[in-house]
């Protein structure tokens, strides 16, 4: 029994054809009926799953608080990263919120060859590390392909699968092999209710430390929009769902050999995704956003992350109260 309806095979001798043969076809089909079912089965059990787990002091899952991820697009230099997770960290303790760092050190799908993509993996992971340590923060990076997995789960505590990547099985399947914590970025060109197929990926491995993440869907050509209903069918795959929030303001390579960017757009978008049910928000941020080296389009000037924290918190804690049951 497939998506309600029977399925009713049969099987004939034609042109001569062996019984052996057809039932041979028969077994074959049968056994894909069988594995699409148990797939269906196990999205259904994943529906009624929630799953609740910690990446270093940041609780995820039904209950857990909003939490925050953020930091610079790229690692520009060691110490503008250092800089940028110090006021990060300290906005966090004053305001006792959960914070995750990023950053990237490569950023590998530039629009141009000529653009800055980072440090490289070996230095990249370096920085990260004791930024990690000075600071006790959780850190996310992401990873583009199977071989950069195992070093970057070594330093950090959340591997992320870029948005251009959510399809590639390898890339998952190694991600949930590593055991840390996996962000996976909803691909621009794909709807939410196929990321259930980005999540079976990574769950085959016995991996349920699983974040998703909402960054826009392509609208047309160099431009992105958000569908608020996003948010409610995401979180019945039963994992934590984020909100990155600049990347969705970004206009993909309208600047011709970069990206541009709607920044003005960054705290509504934000207040309507902490509204809609949103776990967490993802924000890109900059001290001088007119001057980095990665996507300063579209980030968060840094002087702007404190007010928008305290905001961003009153909407979620409202809308916390209102799921109680």
């Amino acid at each position: 029994m497939l998506g309600g309806q029977a399925a009713a095979v049969h099987f004939q001798e034609r042109d001569g054809q062996p019984a052996a043969t057809m039932g041979l076809q028969r077994r074959r089909i049968l056994h894909s009926l069988r594995s699409v079912q148990a797939l269906r089965d196990n999205r259904e059990q994943m529906a009624r799953t929630n799953h609740n787990f910690t990446v270093g002091k940041v609780a995820m899952g039904p209950g857990a608080p909003f939490f925050f991820i953020a930091g610079p697009c790229v690692i520009e230099s060691e110490s503008h990263a250092m800089m940028i997770a110090e006021r990060l960290a300290a906005v966090a303790r004053e305001l006792r919120v959960p914070l995750i760092f990023k950053a990237s050190y490569d950023k590998a799908n530039r629009s141009s060859l000529a653009s800055f993509r980072g440090p490289g993996i070996k230095e990249g992971l370096r920085i990260l590390g004791e930024i990690k340590e000075k600071f006790a923060l959780p850190i996310l990076t992401d990873v583009h392909d199977v071989a950069q997995v195992a070093p970057a789960a070594e330093v950090c505590d959340v591997i992320q699968i870029p948005a251009f990547l959510c399809r590639q099985t390898d890339l998952l399947v190694a991600a949930g092999k590593s055991g840390r914590a996996v962000n996976i970025k909803k691909g621009q060109f794909v709807s939410p209710w196929e990321m259930g197929n980005a999540v079976e990926k990574i769950a085959s491995t016995g991996n349920h430390k699983i974040i998703v993440t909402e960054r826009g869907a392509s609208f047309g050509y160099q431009n992105l929009v958000v569908d608020m209903r996003s948010f409610p069918i995401l979180h019945k795959l039963g994992y934590p769902v984020v909100f990155d929030v600049t990347h969705s303001v970004q206009l993909p390579g309208g600047e011709g050999k970069s990206s541009g960017g709607q920044p003005e757009f960054i705290e509504p978008l934000a207040r309507a995704g902490a509204a809609a049910g949103a776990s967490g928000l993802f924000t890109e941020v900059h001290d001088n956003p007119a001057k980095a080296l990665s996507d300063g389009t579209n980030a968060l000037p840094l002087e702007r992350f404190r007010p928008l924290v305290e905001r961003i918190v009153k909407i979620a804690s409202l809308v916390r109260e209102w799921e109680k049951p």
